[in-house]
């Protein structure tokens, strides 16, 4: 699952799709080393943050362990979020463990040829974020518009149905049968 920073705004990539291939080669979850940052960073300073990914892995639990059928759980395996130093550089800060209350925080630099390749496939582009994910149609619409436009849409398709169900109900023949006897209790 990606959620762009600033918005909240989220998609979801699957393993077989080549947005997943690049995101996956851009963060490169099967990483485990770190490297140093500048010491601003690692005080909490560090620039926005682009996009999060939560990796996760579905189709897992069941019992014993939860009350639900097997299948149905989805367990989270990793987070990483990729920031952009002001040099451009692409950086991605990874917690290996996120249900984990610990300090493992680890930092490595991100391919930036791979970076390019993403925003040029415009991967995150529906999102709405600041980066690569603000170019997206419909970005630049407000929550208002949003709300306004599903409610016109509501109403119209409310509206049609109701001149169908009556259009429907008027036509000879329709309804409950009239003859007697329409129901009979049987004493058993």
């Amino acid at each position: 699952m990606v959620v762009a920073g600033g918005t909240g705004r989220s998609t979801v990539l699957r393993s077989g799709e080549a947005a997943f291939a690049c995101l996956r080669r851009l963060l490169a979850p099967t990483f485990t080393g770190t490297e140093r940052v500048p010491e601003a960073w690692s005080e909490g300073h560090y620039p926005p943050v682009d996009f999060t990914v939560v990796w996760g892995l579905s189709g897992v639990g069941g019992w014993p362990q939860t009350d639900r059928a097997p299948g149905g759980d989805v367990a989270v395996e990793r987070q990483d979020q990729l920031f952009v130093a002001a040099d451009g550089t692409p950086w991605v800060r990874s917690d290996p463990a996120p249900e984990v209350r610990d300090d493992d925080i680890r930092w490595h630099r991100a391919p930036r040829s791979v970076f390019v390749e993403l925003e040029r496939a415009k991967v995150l582009s529906g999102l709405g974020g600041e980066g690569s994910a603000g170019k997206g149609p419909g970005a630049g619409r407000s929550p208002v518009r949003w709300a306004l436009s599903g409610l016109g849409a509501g109403l119209v398709a409310g509206a049609g149905g109701m001149v169908l169900i009556r259009r429907a109900a008027a036509r000879r023949g329709a309804g409950p049968p009239r003859e007697e006897p329409r129901q009979e209790l049987i004493d058993l």
